[in-house]
C-alpha cells in the first residue's frame, strides 16, 4: 500500500465531492500529511484507481497505527482519527451557512438537499454504516409499519469501553446536542465532531441550530436544537416553535419527545426537536372520528386510528391550532381517570405529558398530540404504558418520538440474534446452543407453533414479520387508551372534558 497514493485519492475524493477545488489541493494535502506525521511526499499516478472513501480512510489509519501515530486501533480511536483527516476538506461554519442560506433564497428544498449531501460527503453521516442498517416493513391494522435495526451507531469493543471509562471527565461540551460540539475534536467518551456543521436558524425569535443526525434513522433525519443548554419542556411555546420551523421548511415535519422520563427521549437536558423529509405511517393514518372543541370551532379535531392515543388538530391558522393544543395540554396535565388507570400525579410526581408532531399537509397545518403517561406499577416497574416484559427480548427501550410515529428502532444486538435464530430454526438446533438466545425461547416457541414449515428460504422473512408484529404490540402497550370498546369509551371521557 502506497500512503502517497491514498493521500492523493483522498484529495481527489474531496474534489469530486465538491468539498474543495483545485486551488485547495496542495493545502489540503499538507494538512493531511501533518495529521499523519509525514514529512515527505512524492506525486504518484492514481489514474484508474477506485475512489472509495471508507477504504481510503481505513488504509491511512492502518498505516498510522502501524507507525505509532494512532495509539490505539479500536473503533472509537479510528473515528476520532479519520474525522481529523476529513476536517482538512471541510469549510468553516460561516461559509457553510452562507452557502445554505444563499440556496434557501432560491428554494428551501435546494438548501436542505445540498446540506444533507454535504453532511454525508464530509463523512459526518457515514454512508457505509447507514448501508449496513437492516430495514423492512410489516402490515398492521394501523398501516404499514417501518422496522429498522440501526447499525450506524458503532458498538464499542471492550478496549474502547475501558478507555472511555478511564478517560478524564469533562463538562465541555455540556451534552452532545450543544452548539459547542461544532468542530470539537472529541475524546474517548465523546464523539469527534470536527466535520460537524450547524446551520444557525431563528426559532421563536431565538437562535437555534439545525443539523442532521449522524445515525439517520430515516430520510433527512434532522435535529433542531436550542442554542442554549436548557431542559426539554412541553408547553404552549413548544407548539409555536414547531410551527415556526415547519413554516420555514414546509417539506419537513418536526416533532418533540415528551418531557418526562420513560415516555421521553434519551436527552431530556437539552431542548430539541427531530424532523425530516419522510412520511411515517402515523401521518397516513386517518381520523376515526372528529369532534368540535368549544371555542375552537375553526380547528378540526379528531382521534387518529393509531395504537398510541393521538388527537390530530388541523387548520389553516397555526395560531389557532397552537391555542387549541395548549388547551388540550392543560387539560391532559391535570387529568385523572381511575377507571382507565390514568393518574395526573402520584405522591407529587407528574405523569401526564404529550409527544407533539407538526407538519404541513397540502393547504393545511396539522399537529398530532400523542397523549403519554409514565406511571409505573409493581407488575410494570419500567412503565405501565411502556413495552411490557413479554416483549423485552425484542424491545425494552423507551418509546420515543420516532417510534411513536411508526418506525421501530431496534437494538443492534438483534441482527446477530436473528441470524442465530434462523440457523436454529432451519437446522433444528436447540436455542441453548447460543447463550444470547435464551431470552427468545418462549417467543420463538410461539413462532414455531404458528409456522409449520420453516426452511432456509423463508426463515428470515418469518422472523422479520414476527418481530414487526411484536413492535406493533409494543406500540399498543404505549397507548394510554387501547383500540377497543373500553379504551375508546375512556378516550371519549377525556375528549368530553375539552
Amino acid at each position: 500500500m502506497s500512503v502517497n497514493k491514498e493521500i492523493l485519492k483522498l484529495v481527489k475524493y474531496g474534489r469530486e465531492a465538491g468539498l474543495i477545488d483545485a486551488l485547495d489541493e496542495i493545502y489540503v494535502r499538507n494538512c493531511i500529511l501533518d495529521q499523519l506525521k509525514i514529512d515527505e511526499f512524492e506525486e504518484e499516478d492514481i489514474t484508474g484507481e477506485e475512489i472509495n472513501l471508507p477504504n481510503i480512510l481505513d488504509a491511512l489509519m492502518d498505516d498510522a497505527y502501524a507507525r505509532g501515530v494512532m495509539a490505539s486501533d479500536d473503533i472509537v480511536s479510528r473515528d476520532l482519527f479519520d474525522t481529523r483527516l476529513m476536517n482538512a476538506m471541510v469549510d468553516r461554519p460561516s461559509l457553510v451557512n452562507k452557502k445554505f442560506w444563499d440556496l434557501y433564497k432560491e428554494n428551501p428544498i435546494a438548501a436542505t438537499d445540498w446540506f444533507y449531501k454535504f453532511s454525508q460527503d464530509t463523512n459526518y453521516i457515514r454512508r457505509d454504516r447507514l448501508a449496513k442498517d437492516r430495514k423492512w416493513k410489516v402490515d398492521s391494522p394501523y398501516g404499514v409499519i417501518d422496522i429498522t435495526i440501526n447499525l450506524s451507531k458503532p458498538e464499542k469493543d471492550p478496549k474502547a469501553i475501558a478507555a472511555a471509562k478511564n478517560a478524564p471527565q469533562s463538562a465541555y461540551p455540556k451534552c452532545q446536542l450543544c452548539i459547542e460540539n461544532e468542530g470539537y475534536a472529541g475524546r474517548m467518551n465523546h464523539p469527534a465532531r470536527q466535520t460537524h456543521r450547524i446551520i444557525k436558524i431563528e426559532v421563536d425569535n431565538n437562535q437555534w441550530g439545525f443539523q442532521y443526525s449522524p445515525y439517520g434513522y430515516y430520510n433527512e433525519h434532522c435535529i433542531v436544537f436550542n442554542g442554549q443548554h436548557t431542559p426539554m419542556k412541553i408547553e404552549k411555546k413548544t407548539f409555536a416553535k414547531l410551527f415556526d420551523f415547519v413554516k420555514q421548511f414546509n417539506h419537513y415535519f418536526l416533532g418533540s419527545n415528551a418531557d418526562l422520563p420513560i415516555v421521553g427521549g434519551s436527552i431530556l437536558s437539552h431542548d430539541h426537536f427531530q424532523g425530516g423529509h419522510y412520511t411515517f405511517a402515523m401521518e397516513k393514518a386517518e381520523m376515526e372520528k372528529t369532534f368540535t372543541i368549544p371555542g375552537f370551532e375553526d380547528v378540526t379535531a379528531g382521534i387518529v386510528h393509531w395504537p398510541l392515543s393521538v388527537i390530530r388538530l388541523q387548520g389553516k391558522d397555526t395560531d389557532r391550532i397552537i391555542e387549541c393544543a395548549d388547551h388540550i395540554l392543560g387539560k391532559w396535565r391535570g387529568y385523572t381517570d381511575e377507571e382507565a388507570y390514568i393518574f395526573a400525579e402520584t405522591n407529587g410526581e407528574p405523569h401526564n405529558t404529550i409527544t407533539p408532531i407538526a407538519r404541513r399537509n397540502g393547504d393545511f397545518y396539522e399537529l398530532d398530540l400523542t397523549l403519554r403517561n409514565n406511571i409505573t406499577t409493581e407488575e410494570c416497574p419500567l412503565g405501565l404504558y411502556h413495552p411490557h416484559a413479554q416483549y423485552h427480548n425484542i424491545k425494552k427501550e423507551n418509546i420515543g418520538l420516532i417510534e411513536v410515529m411508526g418506525l421501530a428502532v431496534l437494538p443492534a444486538r438483534l441482527k446477530k440474534e436473528m441470524d442465530l435464530m434462523a440457523e436454529c430454526l432451519v437446522e433444528g438446533k436447540p436455542l441453548s446452543t447460543y447463550e444470547e438466545l435464551a431470552k427468545h425461547e418462549a417467543w420463538l416457541a410461539q413462532v414455531q407453533e404458528k409456522h409449520a414449515d420453516i426452511n432456509k428460504e423463508n426463515a428470515t422473512a418469518i422472523l422479520e414479520e414476527e418481530i414487526g408484529q411484536v413492535f406493533v404490540k409494543v406500540l399498543e402497550d404505549a397507548g394510554v387508551y387501547k383500540c377497543d370498546a373500553a379504551g375508546r369509551e375512556a378516550f371519549d371521557r377525556f375528549v368530553a372534558t375539552l
